[in-house]
């Protein structure tokens, strides 16, 4: 596997600029640590933080069948998708399973595709197996790279850092040029789809570390993965390969900002439309919480009664001021998963919640740590 542009040029730096642990995540290496998951964590909930994001690839889609090919393709309307902005969107096998997940943004005279590294060779087969005639041609963009920025700090340190966006809307896309002290010239500011204050920045592989030192610069913290981990888990946002699964069906996850049901037929459509015509899924996505630091590792199974109705996907451990609190996303029967519901995960007793968890993270956090991924 290997390293992210960033982490290359961290690694030749000074020691004191090196991340303190390295490792795999989403289908590249790349920082875990830099101080401890738990200051990490606290920046990107309570200021700003900054993280390396080039475990996510970009495929530019080319081509004057792009827009229609593309709209058969995926999950979600990408035929009235208006130019600068972007959405979220699955690709099915035709039994209406989630071969994987992405986000498409229509940047003009081409759609961008951007999804991790560890699904990006399977996306692009399934692509070239359904391109026959089409006027499409897909381009792997492995010498672009991205750097992050989260926390409600994200847009006046970005401000500071002399890199000048207007107010943007979630997944909206705007293209500058910097004078910035990265000295980058160009690049695209993405603000990204959660609710949170959290924007990509799309540069050259070779401009990373200087993006990067200009955000440190102007008071960001460094990130590592295991503290984007417990951001994730406390958004509730389903990661693929770990929460979502290719048996898994996209009703299945709660996502249905991946859902088009007035865009016309795609691959896999007529699975999804069944479902909804027939009301539900026996599944559905969700959070649990439990006090104290439990020992839940994935894959455990949830029981209410004397049966077993789900499984836990993604797990993570919380030291707060108020005691230990872990927090866990998973799957459970959708009848019983109802927030404050009470169910047992192993022999440990948990309760349903909303997501996403934000009401807990804003608690003051002592210290952090990821289970599981």
């Amino acid at each position: 596997m290997s390293h992210t542009p960033l982490l290359e040029a961290l690694l030749a730096r000074p020691e004191n600029e090196r991340p303190r642990v390295v490792a795999d995540y989403r289908g590249a290496a790349t920082a875990a640590q830099f101080a401890n998951p738990q200051s990490e964590f606290t920046a990107l909930q309570n200021a700003c933080g900054v993280y390396d994001l080039g475990f996510r690839a970009r495929l530019s889609i080319t081509g004057n069948d792009r827009m229609r090919w593309l709209n058969g393709m995926v999950t979600n309307n990408i035929r009235d998708l208006a130019v600068g902005r972007g959405v979220y969107a699955f690709l099915l096998n035709p039994q209406g399973h989630i071969l994987g997940d992405m986000y498409v943004f229509n940047d003009g005279d081409q759609l961008l595709v951007e999804t991790d590294c560890s699904q990006v060779e399977k996306i692009i087969a399934t692509f070239d197996h359904y391109i026959i005639m089409d006027d499409v041609i897909v381009t792997n963009l492995s010498w672009q790279t991205a750097v992050g920025v989260a926390g409600p700090r994200a847009r006046a340190l970005l401000n500071a850092a002399r890199i000048l966006i207007p107010e943007l809307k979630p997944l909206e896309t705007i293209s500058l040029q910097c004078d910035c002290d990265c000295g980058c010239v160009q690049c695209t500011v993405v603000r990204g789809a959660d609710a949170h204050e959290s924007y990509e920045i799309w540069l050259y592989a070779g401009q990373a570390y200087a993006a990067w030192r200009t955000l440190l610069t102007a008071g960001a913290v460094p990130v590592g993965s295991e503290a984007l981990e417990m951001h994730r888990i406390v958004s509730g946002t389903p990661l693929y390969g770990v929460d979502i699964r290719e048996r898994d069906l996209p009703q299945e996850t709660e996502q249905t900002r991946a859902l088009s049901f007035d865009k016309g037929c795609y691959v896999g459509q007529e699975i999804v439309e069944r479902i909804r015509s027939r009301g539900s899924v026996h599944r559905k996505f969700t959070g649990f919480t439990t006090e104290g630091a439990a020992a839940i590792p994935p894959g455990a199974k949830i029981v209410s009664g004397d049966k077993e109705v789900g499984e836990i996907t993604s797990v993570a451990v919380l030291h707060l001021a108020s005691g230990d609190r872990t927090v866990a996303l998973g799957y459970i029967r959708r009848e019983l998963g109802v927030p404050g519901r009470e169910i047992m995960i192993g022999n440990i007793r948990a309760t349903v919640i909303q997501m996403p968890f934000n009401r807990l993270a804003s608690e003051h956090i002592r210290d952090a740590v990821i289970h599981g991924v």
